[in-house]
């Protein structure tokens, strides 16, 4: 009986892991009504507190992404965690914000 049992344990932990490890992908209008809900919040758009809650919330989004998509997200998150720091990197930001725009600009192709 506990051979069997922990069988079973081992198997429900097995494919527990398994399941966790394979996000499902999302479809590139599923991704856009996501960042939409986010952008949508006033609050996300108030100040450095806005910037972080805003990253913080479009995060979960990056990983199961579509892939149009991935890419213009990871950069959001990368410019506004720079910006949201106390003292950001000046050069750091200007590096980013290119790629912020080409971020915006795809954002606007994908789900206008």
């Amino acid at each position: 009986m506990k051979k069997l049992a922990t069988a079973l344990i081992a198997a429900g932990l097995v494919l527990s892991a398994s399941a966790c490890t394979t996000p499902t992908r999302l479809s590139t209008p599923e991704t856009c009504d996501r960042v939409k809900a986010v952008l949508a919040n006033p609050a996300n758009n108030v100040g450095k507190t806005g910037l972080v809650r805003l990253a913080n919330q479009i995060r979960p989004t990056e990983v199961v992404a579509s892939d149009d998509l991935k890419p213009a997200l990871r950069s959001i998150i990368e410019y506004t965690d720079e910006s949201a720091k106390e003292a950001p990197d000046e050069a750091k930001l200007a590096e980013l914000e290119p790629r912020y725009r080409e971020a915006g600009a795809a954002f606007t192709k994908h789900c206008s």
